[in-house]
C-alpha cells in the first residue's frame, strides 16, 4: 500500500471521528499521561492492517510504540495478541475507534479470501476480487485480499480494458466494440470482454481478446464455455458466486473465479484494544 495514500485516507478518518477534540479523553486525561494496551483478537481468523492501525496511533502521537506480534498473514485465534501500543493516553484512545474500524474489516475480507481459496487450493484456479468496493477503501480492501491470498482485479477502469454488457449494447456489437477498442489502445494493454451466451463466448474468442469474463452461467454451461475457448484466452466467471458454491464453479477447468462477495458482503473480524 501507498503509504501517502494510506496517510491521506486515515487523516480524513480522524477527522470524522475526533472532529476538533476527543472531549472525553482530552478531559480524563493531562497531555503526559501514558498508556499500554494490546489488541487482542476475539475470534479465529487472518490478520490484515496492522500497519493501517499503526498509522492511525501514528498520526497522533508520532512516538507512539507499536509493537507487532502476529504480522499480517497471520492466522489467529480468540486471545492472541496481534500487537502492542504505547504512548500518550488521548491519542491513543482518540485513534482507537479508526484503527479497530480498519483492522477488523481487513481482517474480516483477509478471511474470507483464505476461506475461498482453500476450497478450490487444489484447483488450478486464481481468486480475485472486484470493484464492488466502499468509495475510498479500495485500496484497503484490495490489500486485503492478497492477504487472504487472493489475487487482486483491475483496481479502477484506468488500467485495463473490459466491455461489458452494456458497452456491447451501446456500440451495437460485442466485434464492433473490440474493433474500436483496439485502434485506441497500446501493444501492452490487454483486453476483456463479458459474455453472457455461449454465442458470445465464441464471438469473443474469434476477436482475439485476452480475457472473456463468463457472467452468471451455470456451472454445465462454464463447462461448454471452457471447451469453447480452449486455452485461447484466459476464462473468468462472475455473478452470483458466493463461498458456499465456488467449488461447483471452479471444477468447470477456469483460469479465474471473480468475487464481489470478497469485499461487498464484508464480516468484520472481532478485535479489541484492552488497556493493561
Amino acid at each position: 500500500m501507498n503509504p501517502l495514500l494510506v496517510r491521506q485516507f486515515l487523516q480524513q478518518a480522524l477527522i470524522e471521528d475526533v472532529g476538533s477534540r476527543d472531549l472525553t479523553s482530552d478531559l480524563l486525561f493531562e497531555p503526559g499521561t501514558q498508556i499500554r494496551g494490546t489488541l487482542l483478537a476475539k475470534q479465529e481468523g487472518r490478520v490484515a492492517g496492522l500497519p493501517v492501525a499503526e498509522e492511525s496511533f501514528r498520526l497522533l502521537d508520532p512516538q507512539v510504540r507499536f509493537e507487532v506480534h502476529l504480522p499480517d498473514g497471520s492466522d489467529v485465534k480468540p486471545g492472541d495478541i496481534l500487537a502492542t501500543v504505547t504512548g500518550s493516553a488521548r491519542a491513543v484512545l482518540s485513534a482507537e475507534r479508526v484503527a479497530l474500524n480498519m483492522l477488523q474489516r481487513m481482517s474480516g475480507i483477509a478471511t474470507t479470501t483464505r476461506d475461498v481459496c482453500r476450497k478450490v487450493e487444489d484447483l488450478p484456479v486464481r481468486i480475485t476480487d472486484t470493484r464492488k468496493t466502499v468509495p475510498g477503501l479500495r485500496l484497503f480492501d484490495k490489500y486485503a485480499v492478497t492477504i487472504g491470498g487472493g489475487v487482486n482485479h483491475r483496481f479502477g477502469l484506468y488500467d485495463a480494458v473490459m466491455i461489458k454488457d452494456n458497452h456491447i449494447a451501446a456500440a451495437g456489437s460485442l466485434t464492433a466494440a473490440v474493433e474500436k477498442i483496439k485502434k485506441g489502445i497500446g501493444h501492452l494493454v490487454k483486453i476483456e470482454v463479458e459474455a453472457d451466451t455461449l454465442e458470445q463466448v465464441k464471438e469473443a474468442v474469434e476477436a482475439g481478446v485476452d480475457v472473456i469474463l463468463l457472467d452468471n452461467m451455470s456451472p454445465a454451461m462454464l463447462e461448454e464455455a471452457v471447451r469453447i475457448v480452449s486455452g485461447r484466452a484466459i476464462t473468468e466467471a462472475s455473478g452470483g458466486i458466493t463461498p458456499d458454491t465456488v467449488r461447483e464453479f471452479a471444477v468447470a477447468g477456469l483460469d479465474i473465479i471473480s468475487l464481489g462477495w470478497l469485499t461487498h458482503s464484508v464480516k468484520a473480524l472481532d478485535i479489541s484494544l484492552d488497556l493493561q
